[in-house]
């Protein structure tokens, strides 16, 4: 299976991808897709006000913040946080001033409500 490479991401590299529709008020660029056992890669961009409702995580998920903040119950994470959620562990994410991350998911999540 052939690797993706993307580079510049620190710089705003990504400003130049092609997103597409993935939520209200959330586009994604996917890097890798889900595809059998294989982990999903993305790159999503939050509007301000933007949010994605309460899920769980079925697998690990991990978010690098690129640029503005993202927000779920536990706090509010800047550009550069680097966030861990645990399989199992569930919450809804929003972002009061819009942002970008990089996040990695082992499997889709559930959405809850």
């Amino acid at each position: 299976m052939a690797e993706t490479i993307r580079s510049g991401f620190h710089a705003g590299g990504w400003k130049e991808l092609a997103f597409e529709a993935f939520r209200e008020g959330v586009t994604i660029h996917w890097i890798r897709r889900f595809e059998g056992e294989a982990p999903g890669v993305a790159l999503l961009k939050y509007e301000a006000g933007a949010s994605v409702p309460r899920h769980l995580h079925v697998g690990l998920e991990t978010i690098l913040v690129l640029e503005g903040s993202q927000s779920d119950e536990t706090g509010r994470y800047p550009t550069g946080s680097f966030i861990v959620n645990a399989p199992g562990s569930e919450h809804s994410v929003w972002s009061e001033d819009g942002c970008v991350v990089l996040i990695q998911w082992d499997r889709p999540v559930q959405i809850l409500n």
